[in-house]
């Protein structure tokens, strides 16, 4: 199932057209949200928003992996990944969109 890429220049345009922003001010909008929600991963790992998700930053520790290609083993540094894990209602509504 490909899914296809919503960009922040169409997120911009949506807000122009339902909530009637212009079109810069969409744009900074929409910046300044993804910015945020940015900052507060980097800083405080946890970013909750009601109805839609929460996004986690999630620490891995070192671990040794393998080279596809040649069989060798090659450490892999520690690093932080991002998680995001659905709400039940976005779960709710993914179904109910399927079962249609």
């Amino acid at each position: 199932m490909a899914g296809r890429t919503v960009t922040r220049a169409e997120l911009a345009d949506a807000l122009y057209r339902e909530i009637g922003l212009s079109r810069s001010e969409s744009q900074a909008f929409v910046d300044a949200i993804l910015d945020e929600i940015a900052a507060s991963l980097v800083r405080e790992g946890v970013v909750k928003i009601a109805s839609f998700g929460t996004f986690l930053v999630r620490q891995k520790g070192p671990r040794v992996g393998r080279n596809p290609r040649t069989g060798e083993e090659v450490p892999i540094a520690p690093r932080r990944t991002l998680v995001f894990r659905p709400s039940q209602a976005l779960r709710a509504r993914l179904n109910r969109d399927e079962e249609s």
